[in-house]
């Protein structure tokens, strides 16, 4: 995850808000015969904003309007994309109709918002795209039977780089957004990524999923349980989104896999591991080793280490087992942030995939 930069940060705009612009756009040409630029929507939360068209394109019983999907100063996969919307008249009572266009993907697993074979355009952007182009129909005095296909040019490409695979969501990017705005640094996408790969694991049926802290944790747990992609999660530093996700929706056994030092601030009660907004504290991780027996001169040592790598691995080498240690705090602060219902187990791996401390389950 990227450091948040300081100073004020811009907001910018979520897929979901310029499709819907985008549509507007061309519903708007396809009824009047013009294209409005900029075109002006309103969010889910009654904020009014105005959209500049970046493509524009029409034929018989259809118009096409394109929009660049700016994210403000969000380090966002989609930013500077192309969002393309083709607005069609469909037959009388068809009603409003979603398309899955080019890079934006289909939902091929149960357990998301949207059932197999829909176009990843979720709720709160159909929403908004119904609620535009109905408003705009009855203006016009016509039924409001249309066919809107989202495309992202490249989108393809672009969701390799997100959970999306993982989540059975094929062929390109989901249409997201519950706000229409991009608040930057919110990782509210990341968590939004973690409970959807639980509802997935758990509707496909998963007893047994693994959370990790990077992609190394990760490769080392699948590979020691044989874990197929549906059953991994990209916890990052979320510890606490995962773990209160969860709570209300339990799976039989959790593993959590992590590094050293992410554990060791979970295993401190921190529920986000993010090295701005929690710290290993060296005076914790002395404490863990006098309570294993270590010698004053190791003590001494932990006491000034630079960072937690260093201190376990003096503790490796006079033998002791700090990582294990930590694992079974860690655990328990899973376990409570949990409150019953899913087996436990922590393992902590180290920068080349060995693992070096568990806890729990064998």
């Amino acid at each position: 995850m990227a450091r948040k930069p300081k100073g004020t940060l811009r907001r910018g705009w979520t897929t979901g808000a310029c499709a819907t612009a985008a549509a507007k756009a061309a519903a708007l040409r396809l009824l009047s015969g013009r294209f409005p630029d900029p075109v002006e929507i309103v969010l889910p939360r009654g904020e009014r904003v105005a959209f500049a068209l970046a493509t524009e394109a029409a034929g018989a019983g259809w118009a096409e309007a394109g929009i660049v999907k700016d994210a403000g100063d969000d380090p966002d996969v989609t930013h500077g994309a192309l969002v393309k919307a083709r607005v069609a008249q469909a037959p009388a009572g068809a009603g409003i109709v979603f398309r899955a266009g080019e890079g934006v993907g289909t939902v091929t697993r149960p357990g998301l918002a949207l059932a197999p074979g829909e176009p990843a355009i979720n709720p709160v952007p159909r929403r908004m795209l119904t609620e535009a182009l109905s408003e705009l129909a009855a203006r016009h005095g016509v039924p409001a039977d249309f066919a809107v296909t989202v495309s992202i040019p490249g989108g393809e490409a672009l969701a390799r780089k997100t959970t999306n695979p993982r989540l059975g969501i094929l062929g390109g990017l989901s249409i997201l957004g519950t706000t229409g705005i991009v608040i930057p640094y919110s990782c509210a996408s990341w968590i939004h990524s973690i409970q959807r790969g639980i509802d997935v694991a758990r509707a496909a049926g998963l007893t047994h999923i693994a959370a990790a802290t990077g992609r190394t944790s990760e490769r080392a747990v699948q590979g020691l349980y044989g874990l197929e992609e549906a059953a991994l999660i990209d916890m990052g530093d979320f510890a606490g989104g995962l773990l209160k996700y969860l709570r209300d929706r339990p799976v039989e056994r959790l593993s959590l896999a992590g590094g050293f030092a992410k554990l060791a601030k979970l295993a401190q009660g921190h529920l986000d591991l993010h090295s701005g907004a929690s710290a290993v504290d060296r005076a914790f991780l002395t404490a863990e080793l006098k309570a294993l027996g270590a010698p004053d001169a190791l003590l001494a040592e932990a006491a000034t280490a630079n960072t937690a790598g260093q201190v376990l691995e003096l503790a490796r080498a006079q033998g002791l087992p700090l990582a294990d240690r930590v694992a079974l705090r860690a655990r328990a602060t899973a376990l409570a942030t949990l409150a019953g219902g899913t087996e436990v187990e922590v393992i902590v791996f180290d920068r080349d995939g060995a693992e070096v401390g568990r806890a729990g389950a064998a």
